[in-house]
């Protein structure tokens, strides 16, 4: 299941600080969703023990089949799909029917989306009026290093703005760490600055995405793992540890939450 880095895992211990940072938001959604709710770009699961109990029905949609099979085989009240995106469609390439959902979340997705226009049009298309919108992101402004699993990053400013393109009106919040995160991250950008040095000719921002995946994934291992191994923070947060906050251009991760 976890064959990258990218797809973090709530099993491998120096993945926690960035499992609990992902499950953040989930927790804030199963407070705030209800009615007919749909996940793009589920992956393995990791909030649908909080989010299936808080909708209606759930529907989750990606475009990795043997995840969407296995979630299927465990949550039957579920509806899985299994398709690319965008646009959103059924698994006979359908298109889902408008003004059907009464909540959309998809949660730190929209930077792999080549056609990001189309993707926040078709969430669009598929909400019912009034229907909201949540969505999470990386601030570009927090990388460390290029991701060359991510078509793009987002500033504040730019994510607003390609969202209020289709929505009236778009809540821009953020969601940052207290100062034991903080400190984890602080002490994961010397470590990754130590790795980079390496890259004199700047190949990470040169080459092509697919040429640096695995050197990507195997650094990024490796750098966890010694993250982990050289004191405890990284086994001790919690998602508790994370917070909303009303200044997204100063978050680790932007939250907006957009209305129909």
């Amino acid at each position: 299941m976890y064959k990258t880095t990218e797809i973090t895992s709530a099993e491998i211990a120096s993945d926690n600080p960035v499992h609990q940072r992902l499950l953040f938001p989930y927790t804030e959604a199963a407070r705030l969703v209800k009615g007919n709710v749909l996940e793009i770009g589920c992956g393995w699961g990791r909030g649908l023990e909080l989010l299936t109990k808080a909708a209606d029905h759930y529907t989750g949609i990606d475009k990795n089949e043997e995840l969407i099979n296995a979630l299927s085989a465990e949550y039957r009240n579920a509806t899985f799909i299994a398709a690319n995106i965008p646009p959103l469609s059924n698994r006979d390439g359908e298109p889902l029917p408008d003004n059907t959902f009464d909540y959309i979340f998809t949660f730190q997705f929209i930077e792999h989306i080549q056609n990001d226009d189309l993707f926040i049009r078709e969430a669009h298309r598929v909400l019912k009026p009034g229907g909201q919108l949540l969505l999470t992101t990386v601030n570009k402004s927090f990388s460390l290093t290029r991701n060359p699993w991510h078509v793009r990053e987002y500033d504040a400013n730019g994510l607003k703005s390609l969202m209020g393109q289709y929505f009236p009106m778009v809540n821009t919040r953020g969601i940052h760490g207290n100062d034991k995160v903080m400190t984890y991250y602080e002490q994961n950008k010397e470590s990754v600055k130590k790795l980079t040095r390496f890259d004199v000719f700047n190949l990470q921002y040169r080459l092509p995405r697919r040429l640096l995946q695995v050197p990507y994934d195997l650094m990024n291992r490796l750098n966890r793992n010694r993250l982990l191994q050289a004191n405890g923070i990284a086994a001790e947060i919690d998602y508790t540890d994370y917070v909303v906050s009303n200044d997204p251009a100063g978050s680790l991760d932007f939250f907006y939450v957009a209305t129909k």
